[in-house]
């Protein structure tokens, strides 16, 4: 199964929600980066994905964006392939 990185905070919903969505698809660990505690990593997360909300989601090196985006890969079929890419 292709690794799975998300920024993420504490206290956002629609974290909660996309790591719901990865572990019901199988995925055991997502590498957590917690924006929220390191503002610097917020900084970072902005410059490598050009959004600044969370969560940003990358499957392997592709990046998925959030949970929004997530889930309308779901909805298409297609997030087991990338998943087990």
């Amino acid at each position: 199964m292709a690794k799975v990185l998300m920024y993420c905070t504490a206290v956002c919903p629609y974290c909660v929600q996309a790591e719901r969505l990865l572990h019901a698809k199988g995925v055991a660990e997502i590498e957590k980066v917690r924006v929220d505690l390191q503002p610097e990593l917020r900084v970072a997360m902005m410059e490598r994905t050009g959004r600044r909300t969370v969560p940003q989601i990358y499957i392997g090196e592709h990046h998925v964006g959030g949970y929004d985006d997530l889930a309308a890969l779901e909805h298409h079929g297609e997030l087991s392939r990338l998943l087990n890419d």
